[in-house]
């Protein structure tokens, strides 16, 4: 077993960080919004958004632009101007998965008990 030090601990912690936040392979950018803040709440960034774009956006150049061009300023308000279509749910819906790869389009919202891509 390797000796725990405060290095080690912390390299552990920011791979469990990094895995938890991570989005799901076809997880769209609205339902990983949806996930992260309900999980995590929002800090007036677009922390969520910027890490889904790292990850998935297929040209990621203007995306944070873009929302802010449609009203959203940060992770929350993204989701209450640029998608704010979702069902009022007591938690987050299966992802239906992205309609094409990198594309910032919502997915069609599966009904519970369908799984996530």
């Amino acid at each position: 077993m390797a000796e725990v030090t405060p290095e080690n601990l912390e390299g552990e912690l920011a791979e469990l960080a990094a895995a938890l936040t991570a989005p799901g392979e076809r997880e769209c950018l609205r339902c990983y919004l949806v996930r992260m803040v309900a999980e995590f709440g929002c800090d007036g960034t677009h922390r969520w958004a910027a890490r889904w774009r790292d990850a998935r956006a297929a040209s990621p150049g203007g995306l944070l632009r873009e929302l802010r061009r449609r009203g959203g300023f940060c992770d929350c308000e993204v989701l209450l101007t640029v998608f704010p279509d979702y069902p009022p749910v007591s938690g987050p819906l299966p992802c239906a998965g992205i309609p094409g790869a990198g594309s910032p389009r919502p997915c069609r919202l599966r009904p519970p008990g369908h799984g996530a891509p």
